[in-house]
Order: C-alpha cells, then structure tokens, then sequence
C-alpha cells in the first residue's frame, strides 16, 4: 500500500472544479432563510459581521437585505413564495382541446379515405355488372 501524501489528501478534500454543462438556479426554503437570519442578528449582538456566514454558505449581502424586507412583510409567508410563471388555469382544457382537434382530424382523413374506397368499390361493382350482362346476351 502507499504512503499517503499532503497532496494527495488537499486534493481529496477540494472539491471538482469541472463546471455543469448548464447552472441550476440554488432554491432556499423559507426556514432557511430564517435560520440564516436569525444567525445574522447573532453575530451582530456579539459585534461581528456576517462576511464569514455568507462566504461559508455561499450567499450575497443582496440576499440577506431581499429577506429581511420579506419578513418584515409577513415572515414565512413572504419568504415562502413562489418564483417564476403562474401556471395557466386552463392548461388542462387547452391541451384536451388540442388533442380532441388532432383526433378530430385524423378521423376526418379516414373518412376521406373509406368514402373514397367505397366509391372504388362502387365503380368496380358497376363494371363487373356490365361485363357479366354482356357476357350473358
């Protein structure tokens, strides 16, 4: 087995600098937030800034000032909300309605289809008809 080196562990514990093809949007609880603002006040009753915090946790001062101006709106509530489009109430009846349009139109092109096979059917009738009543006189 071997030695172990002190290069060998500092590599170990960073962590991989490869960057995702595409960044994820970081999402933060509501009682996240609270906790991390109630860890704010701590330090500044004991007279530090939160720089550490927000380093360690990988957050901005912009986050910090977004969450205090939603909790003093309405606490969890406030922190709570949701991000991004509302969903469309409708969804649901626009897309059965879609789908009732592309059947609608798939029937009506087999329709099209049968009437047209039946007319050829008709036509073949008619002549067999004719050709067996001439084969007769």
């Amino acid at each position: 087995m071997e030695p172990v080196s002190e290069s060998t562990t500092a590599n170990a514990e960073r962590p991989d600098p490869e960057v995702p093809a595409k960044a994820k949007r970081r999402r933060f609880t509501a009682e996240y937030k609270l906790d991390i603002l109630d860890q704010v006040e701590e330090l500044r009753r004991q007279g530090q800034g939160p720089g550490a915090l927000l380093r360690r946790e990988g957050l901005y001062s912009s986050h910090l000032c977004d969450w205090r101006s939603a909790a003093a709106k309405g606490s969890l509530q406030a922190l709570a909300q949701k991000r991004g489009r509302k969903r469309d109430p409708d969804a649901a009846a626009k897309k059965e309605r879609r789908r009732l349009e592309r059947e609608n139109a798939r029937l009506r092109r087999k329709l099209e289809q049968a009437e047209l096979i039946i007319e050829v059917q008709k036509k073949v009738s008619r002549l067999l008809e004719l050709q067996d009543s001439t084969e007769e006189s």
